[in-house]
């Protein structure tokens, strides 16, 4: 980057799911209707990654200016309030009333460029994504502060969710629902679908393009903000690439699992590929097909890594 006094901020989404207080609020508040894929165990177990991730900052990232971390009335036991670069930001702060209580991570991240004091540009990070090597500022910001936008090359994948909806029949996770129905928003209104897949992992953005997608698209978005689980109507995240890229002012970058490796917890040879991939950038992917032992084999990992305790902790 060509301004070496540029701030770039960290923000994290997080969650306390074996928190008894909280849990009661979700039970009561979902019922025994959802579905597993999308609000079950798995979206929000908390197996301490937060803890490893800032470990990864302070070992791989130290220029980070400040780290926010999102949450439901909740601090990790752990975390060290007292250090002056991290900050707690409740829902409450972010989110209009309707939208409370919200479960629903999508959600959510429509409404990070609320943050009070984000700088302008910003990185977003799940709790469970990862510093797997030292990076700097350039890695994700172009040298005139264009965010890079990092993608998994999928040229015909329009057509590929079409085959599987409408020729096998297959119906598309929500997930992948939520993603196709976006582009298929953007396209409407820009002219071009965007079907390469998110590297799903940690991701740059400007503050000001951010708040201004969220203006164009208000309305359908805003229309989301009740939905306190997950639904298939949520508008995803990746329209806060998707716009910027259409109007010029982001770049895109394809990339490989050299680079940026999304590992799901329940498949060991995963974690091999990880091993020898040694990537820039690596999530430790929970679901709805994780148990606890694969939650346990991710905390001796990760402890493996990331031995050494941070200032980010008491």
């Amino acid at each position: 980057m060509k301004n070496p006094d540029i701030k770039i901020d960290l923000v994290y989404t997080w969650v306390d799911g074996n928190d008894p207080v909280w849990r009661k609020k979700r039970d009561s508040f979902r019922g025994s209707s959802s579905e597993a894929g999308k609000s079950g165990e798995g979206r929000f177990a908390n197996n301490d990654e937060l803890k490893f991730s800032l470990r990864s900052v302070e070992k791989f990232a130290p220029w980070i200016n400040r780290i926010f971390i999102v949450t439901d009335g909740q601090s990790p036991d752990w975390l060290n309030t007292q250090n002056p670069r991290v900050k707690i930001i409740d829902h409450s702060e972010i989110l209009p009333p309707e939208a409370l209580p919200t479960f629903n991570s999508t959600v959510i991240e429509h409404a990070l460029h609320n943050i009070p004091g984000l700088s302008q540009h910003f990185l977003y990070a799940n709790d469970d994504m990862f510093f797997g090597r030292s990076v700097s500022p350039s890695d994700f910001f172009m040298e005139d502060g264009t965010p890079i936008v990092r993608f998994n090359r999928r040229p015909f994948r329009k057509f590929t969710l079409w085959i599987k909806k409408n020729m096998m029949g297959k119906k598309l996770s929500n997930y992948n629902l939520t993603i196709h129905n976006t582009a298929l928003m953007v396209e409407k209104r820009y002219g071009k679908y965007i079907g390469n897949k998110t590297h799903h992992n940690i991701d740059a953005y400007t503050q000001r393009d951010y708040a201004s997608t969220f203006e164009t698209f208000r309305r359908e978005i805003e229309a989301t903000f009740e939905n306190h689980f997950r639904s298939d109507n949520d508008v995803q995240r990746n329209i806060y690439s998707y716009v910027p890229i259409l109007e010029g002012k982001a770049k895109v970058k394809f990339v490989t699992q050299k680079e940026s490796f999304r590992c799901h917890i329940d498949n060991q040879r995963n974690f091999n590929r990880l091993e020898s991939s040694s990537p820039l950038l690596f999530c430790l992917n929970d679901s709805e097909y994780a148990n606890d032992i694969h939650r346990r084999n991710v905390k001796e990992f990760l402890e493996r890594r990331f031995p050494s305790k941070s200032s980010f902790e008491k």
